[in-house]
């Protein structure tokens, strides 16, 4: 197949996506029209047979699971005392609550797996603190935004579930692997914050003095969401559970926690599943559709083609990581990040194999991507997030202003990964025995 043909159909998808049509029927309109053309009806016929198999996978189970898990925590108020308890510990380091910010967000993270529900949630609850105590608005909304973005770093996250259908890779190998990096990111964020914002929430210090013995009583909020990070990932690494049976032991242990908190409640659980069902249909109904471009894809030799391209430039891996870096950081000011994963996941991956890069680092430095995606303007989801959760009517470029720095530290950690692979890959190849 040609490459200008391949490009050409690239960018049909991109210009459909720009019209405004959803990322699902623009990935499905030249899946199955680029299939019916050159390969006729039957092309077609089989597409059905190969979303099946591939839906009609347990492993999908995970993805309405993991997103039942973070409703819970969002609408069981375990969210709200977990800010509280690291608030009181965080307080006095040179940077207050800004450091409070990045640490709820790592911790809802480690339990949630999604980005847009870490920051709204981490956001309404923080915001109102942040400006009691006349906390700058700009850094205050930048760690709010680039916090989130750590939920689909840390596992478990939705977007390395999806990662890992779409490149058929080891969901519990991408979990591992995005562990370390994610516990760094969020160390450089809070760096960042004590360098640059080391003076914000002075007035704190003044007005909020909690002693040892409140601290320690506060700490047992934390008892939740440690529980569940604990049993969901040891389940999975002690070789107990798989990635679904795990979520789901995970959602029994919110349900617990909740009912142990007095919070449970019928309309609670008929909300928290109705809204993990909205995000989970979504996001199945976009896999799904990239799984039948997969097909097409396939059928047609794109890959060959794509890998044949590149490897007639003589790129090395890591001038053509940094050919993907720019490539991403540009498509991620106009298309959002899950977006960006299911469009180009087919059709990258194989390109990096074939110059010996494994795809799970790939993984890793792909999600890394959409992480930037989500606070570059001017389609950042988490941008609009944190701006639709604050209530003092401010400018959206002070959202943007506070989230450039954590733009710019993301993209000199990916740098990092490049040149020290071992960052991301020590953890799964150590559980791995390699």
């Amino acid at each position: 197949m040609s490459i200008p043909l391949i490009i050409g159909a690239f960018l049909v998808m991109l210009a459909l996506m720009l019209l405004s049509l959803p990322v699902a029927v623009a990935i499905l309109f030249v899946g199955v029209l680029g299939g019916y053309l050159m390969y006729g009806a039957p092309l077609v016929d089989m597409m059905g047979g190969v979303v099946w198999s591939s839906l009609n996978s347990p492993s999908m189970l995970a993805i309405p699971l993991f997103m039942l898990l973070g409703e819970l925590l969002l609408r069981g108020g375990i969210a709200d005392r977990m800010y509280a308890a690291l608030a009181v510990w965080f307080n006095k380091l040179p940077g207050g609550l800004l450091h409070t910010n990045i640490a709820t967000c790592t911790l809802f993270s480690a339990t949630s797996g999604s980005s847009v529900a870490t920051a709204a949630t981490v956001g309404t609850i923080a915001l109102p603190a942040l400006h009691q105590y006349r906390y700058p608005i700009r850094p205050s909304l930048g760690s709010l935004a680039a916090g989130g973005t750590l939920g689909i770093l840390i596992p478990p996250s939705i977007n390395l579930l999806v990662y890992g259908q779409l490149a058929n890779t080891s969901v519990s190998q991408l979990f591992a692997a995005g562990l370390i990096p994610g516990i760094t990111l969020a160390l450089l964020f809070s760096v960042y914050l004590f360098i640059a914002h080391g003076k914000a929430g002075n007035a704190s210090l003044v007005e909020v003095d909690v002693s040892l013995k409140e601290k320690l009583s506060l700490s047992k909020h934390l008892i939740p969401p440690v529980v569940i990070f604990g049993v969901v990932m040891g389940s999975i690494y002690g070789g107990l559970a798989t990635p679904t049976e795990s979520a789901a032991i995970g959602v029994v242990i919110a349900l617990a926690f909740i009912v142990g908190g007095g919070k449970m409640s019928l309309d609670l659980l008929i909300h928290c599943s109705l809204q993990a069902a909205k995000t989970s249909g979504m996001v199945i109904i976009v896999l799904m559709c990239a799984l039948l471009l997969n097909v097409t894809i396939s059928m047609l030799g794109v890959t060959q083609a794509l890998t044949q391209w590149v490897a007639s430039f003589g790129l090395t891996a890591v001038g053509l990581l940094l050919v993907l870096l720019v490539f991403y950081v540009i498509l991620g000011t106009f298309m959002d990040a899950m977006s960006m994963l299911v469009l180009t996941v087919p059709i990258t991956v194989p390109m990096v194999m074939a110059v010996g890069i494994d795809p799970i680092w790939f993984g890793i430095f792909i999600v890394l991507m959409c992480e930037i995606a989500l606070i570059t303007p001017p389609v950042g989801m988490n941008l609009f997030v944190v701006q639709g959760v604050r209530k003092d009517g401010g400018s959206f470029n002070d959202v943007i202003w506070g989230s450039m720095p954590f733009v710019g530290i993301m993209a000199l950690f990916t740098l990092a990964i490049m040149v020290w692979p071992g960052i991301v890959m020590w953890l799964p190849d150590l559980l791995a025995g390699r």
